[in-house]
């Protein structure tokens, strides 16, 4: 399918070449302090977000970018690492990073690369499959990507610029740009949960599912999953299948949750404009879909159920844990429940002055809970510790004139939900969520140079056309 893919990638250099217009450029270089230009946009993550994102800028003529990636090529995001699914569970005609042109999509690379049969009779999208078409995608779109890098610390510099500290190889690097972008997807806000009760157990015998672990070491051992949405049962299953002698899933509803809100929120109504809306109706709707969590579809359950050594506790959440001489014992009302390991999926929480790149600005901040206080049959502590975003991704001000300077840095990542829904980490809201946050990031690009397009304009004087006048004879 060589041939089928170089095709391919001549169809998307005519179909860009096609819809190219305004083409013009209209961003001059602003000077960093160490005398070089700086990065209009620096995005930090090259998942499949920070793709879109650097794609969507390209198409509007924002080129002078750069994405940077802690993980090595072709292994950002979760789905060579942390993910432990078979497939996407997301339907395979979901568009997302190709931002609406037909040759970039999931389908018309599957197709080049398998076979228009092989697309027709395909269930759900194989993870490994899309981890390659989007290395694919972002070297086909010619984006700069530099792996292996990681961000240590945003701070304000001279003349409205940011300064970004970075290491790579050991080696660390500090660049500036105009504004940056967070598309850190499932982190960037905050860390992995593991829950109070269990946070005194030794390290080794508790991980988040998150964590890279090694599940051949679990093979014979008892193992106890903390969560039932469905990261929780891609962990369960994994164990089983590595051959735990016996997985418990623990969930701590009476009735475990089996209805997905996400795909009930799939239209554009919604994705496009629930971030429109008051605070009070973009809570209300958020809370309870944060609240439901994200159901499992019937195979992700059925990978667990089909192994007579599962079993699914309903009721269960974990009250106390304790060390015993063969392993851990937990808590819950419906008992003592032996384990050897406990894996936790129980979620992410805010914490900003927990990441190194927001230490110096995490507590100015502004959150959910410092702009709006919702009724009292609605509260939640932890969505209120979200942070409470501008309409263009940007951070707010908890003090406003403290640091001004964060209006500049963009957060494209689950953190980013309780302000616009789905977006950061959601392949069904990115045909929607990336247009929406570039469209903000130009925005403010021009607006910071307005006074320089209105010098131009001021001082335009190309003619369109040469106007001649017939010499006229004398006496006419």
């Amino acid at each position: 399918m060589t041939d089928a893919l170089g095709e391919l990638e001549a169809d998307v250099r005519a179909d860009l070449a096609m819809i190219a217009h305004p083409g013009a450029a209209w961003l001059e270089p602003k000077i960093g302090p160490d005398g070089k230009p700086a990065l209009d946009v620096l995005v930090v993550g090259a998942g499949q977000s920070g793709i879109a994102i650097g794609f969507g800028l390209m198409r509007s003529r924002v080129s002078n970018i750069l994405l940077l990636d802690k993980a090595e090529e072709g292994k950002e995001g979760p789905w060579l690492t942390y993910a432990r699914m078979p497939t996407l569970r997301s339907p395979k005609d979901y568009t997302g990073p190709d931002l609406d042109i037909p040759s970039l999509t999931y389908q018309s690379w599957h197709e080049a690369r398998f076979g228009k049969q092989s697309w027709q009779e395909l269930g759900l999208i194989e993870r490994g499959h899309w981890a390659e078409y989007l290395l694919w995608l972002r070297r086909t779109v010619g984006l700069p990507v530099r792996n292996a890098c990681e961000l240590l610390e945003i701070a304000p510099a001279s003349d409205g610029l940011l300064t970004a500290r970075v290491k790579r190889a050991g080696e660390v690097e500090t660049l500036y740009a105009r504004k940056i972008v967070l598309a850190t997807g499932q982190e960037g806000m905050g860390g992995w949960m593991i829950p109070e009760p269990l946070r005194h157990l030794p390290s080794g015998s508790v991980a988040t599912v998150a964590d890279d672990i090694d599940f051949e070491k679990l093979r014979g051992k008892r193992v106890a999953v903390i969560g039932a949405g469905a990261s929780a049962f891609d962990n369960a299953a994994t164990a089983l299948e590595a051959g735990a002698a016996e997985v418990h899933l623990l969930c701590r509803r009476t009735q475990i949750q089996v209805i997905q809100p996400y795909r009930w929120l799939t239209f554009r109504g919604f994705l496009r404009h629930l971030s429109d809306l008051d605070d009070a109706w973009r809570w209300r709707f958020m809370r309870t879909i944060l609240e439901m969590r994200e159901g499992f579809p019937q195979a992700t359950y059925d990978r667990c159920a089909r192994h007579a050594n599962f079993t699914l506790h309903e009721g269960a959440p974990v009250e106390a844990a304790r060390e015993t001489g063969k392993g851990v014992e937990l808590q819950t009302p419906r008992g003592a429940i032996p384990a050897d390991f406990v894996i936790c999926g129980t979620g992410i929480d805010m914490s900003f002055a927990g990441r190194g790149e927001l230490a110096a600005f995490a507590g100015n901040i502004a959150t959910w809970a410092d702009r709006y206080q919702p009724p009292s049959s609605e509260r939640n502590e932890r969505l209120g510790r979200f942070p409470y975003l501008a309409d263009d991704y940007a951070f707010t001000e908890r003090v406003p004139g403290e640091t001004p300077w964060i209006s500049d840095i963009h957060l494209f990542a689950i953190a980013s939900t309780m302000s616009f829904g789905p977006s950061g980490s959601s392949i069904n809201a990115m045909t929607t969520a990336v247009p929406k946050l570039v469209h903000g990031l130009t925005r403010g690009l021009f607006r910071a140079d307005i006074a320089r397009h209105w010098a131009s304009l001021s001082a335009y004087d190309v003619p369109q056309a040469v106007v001649t006048r017939p010499a006229r004879k004398t006496g006419e």
